[in-house]
């Protein structure tokens, strides 16, 4: 073994009498996505070590750089904590890097090497200007920055530096349940709450005839692009149609989408607790559209006491498209396919809703039974990091 991946944790060192669960479970996680390839993880209080076989190490990169938790990875050499050694191998790594100046940076984390963090900067950075011609010491912006820690047993050399997805590991919060669409937003939602650490679960409100399969599938589509940052999604399928078709034939046509909002909040709170979620995640943006108003928010959300959390409450569209693109579901989001939310939109749905008004209209039909009918007949779809891309929803039936 001569190279390791090296593992930072970054938040998760901030972490106290807590910090050996944060690192257990991004342990347990990283052991999950690389449970395919040849590799050996351990782990310490500040680091995680992964030794792999050199043909897999551009999958395995993939797989770590949407894992969340860790904060900065590096391609390390790994030597024995023994001066001779870690000079030899410093001026092998030097030899082999095309570089005009440079840095060193030594982190003495084991006190009984007799040499200095500070000191052994100067006997490395001497031996390389001994035995390479036409370099020179940059301290302010080198070219190549060396970098090595000295520890009990091992040492560690390398000069790159790849970030990663940051965050808490997925399962150090318990879950929550996102209600998934088709849209830009939602999507981007459940990334950011997976980044902090939530497992999720998802919600999809369909009304066939006047939604389609395709829009199904496309859920299913982002669902599988959320899968790669976790291990798992249970996506739960509603079918929305009699309650929808009830709204529209007896509530005023402006309050329709509040009405409608309402009632997934209803559903949404039955299966979160069936399912042993804690809290509902959408991608509400502030003002973006009429449902998104505070006074809306206000009164949609009043048929709930579960907590509501909104990732990207407070960014712009433009913002939210970025996340998007970086996360692989803005192509299959902008897919031209209605979802519930956007058929039957009211030509001047109202933005500052009433309760009262809201409550007046509900009284009109017997939703609660409608509620516990959908709820029952509700059928689930089990996305996994293994399902076959391509795989469409009819194969599963």
């Amino acid at each position: 073994m001569d190279r390791i991946i090296l593992i930072k944790y970054g938040e998760l060192s901030t972490k106290k009498g807590n910090r050996n669960f944060f690192i257990n479970t991004l342990y347990n996680n990283v052991k999950n996505k690389l449970r395919d390839y040849n590799v050996n993880i351990s782990k310490d209080r500040s680091r995680m070590y992964i030794s792999f076989m050199d043909d897999d190490l551009d999958k395995i990169k993939k797989v770590i750089d949407n894992i969340f938790g860790i904060h900065m990875y590096h391609i390390a050499y790994i030597v024995d904590t023994n001066d001779e050694i870690i000079q030899k191998k410093v001026l092998e790594v030097m030899n082999n890097t095309n570089f005009k100046t440079f840095k060193i940076e030594t982190k003495r984390c084991d006190k009984s090497f007799s040499i200095h963090s500070q000191e052994y900067n100067h006997v490395l950075g001497c031996l390389i200007l001994k035995n390479i011609n036409n370099i020179s010491v940059d301290v302010h912006n080198p070219d190549v920055l060396l970098r090595v820690e000295i520890r009990e047993k091992h040492s560690y050399i390398y000069s790159n530096a790849y970030k990663g997805a940051g965050g808490y590991p997925v399962g150090s919060q318990p879950k929550g349940l996102l209600m998934l669409s088709g849209g830009i937003d939602s999507p981007v939602a459940g990334y950011l709450a997976m980044k902090r650490g939530i497992k999720l679960d998802a919600i999809y409100f369909e009304a066939i005839p006047h939604t389609s399969l395709d829009a199904r599938q496309k859920v299913i589509d982002l669902s599988k692009e959320l899968v790669k940052f976790t291990d798992n999604i249970n996506l739960h399928v509603v079918n929305f149609t009699k309650i929808q078709e009830e709204i529209y034939k007896k509530c005023n046509p402006t309050y329709c989408i509040t009405i409608m909002r309402r009632m997934m909040y209803r559903i949404a709170e039955g299966v979160a607790k069936k399912n042993k979620a804690l809290a509902i995640i959408n991608g509400e943006s502030i003002g973006q559209v009429a449902s998104q108003t505070l006074t809306s928010m206000s009164v949609i959300n009043s048929v709930t006491n579960m907590p509501i959390i909104r990732p990207v409450a407070c960014l712009d569209k433009l913002e939210i498209i970025d996340v998007a693109r970086k996360i692989g579901t803005y192509e299959t989001s902008i897919l031209p396919f209605e979802d519930c939310c956007t058929i039957f939109v009211p030509k001047h749905p109202v933005i500052n809703p009433k309760l009262e008004d809201s409550i007046l209209m509900e009284n009109k039909f017997d939703y609660n039974s409608m509620i516990e009918e959908a709820i029952e007949n509700i059928y689930t779809i089990k996305i996994n990091d293994k399902n076959i891309e391509n795989e469409k929803f009819s194969d599963l039936l």
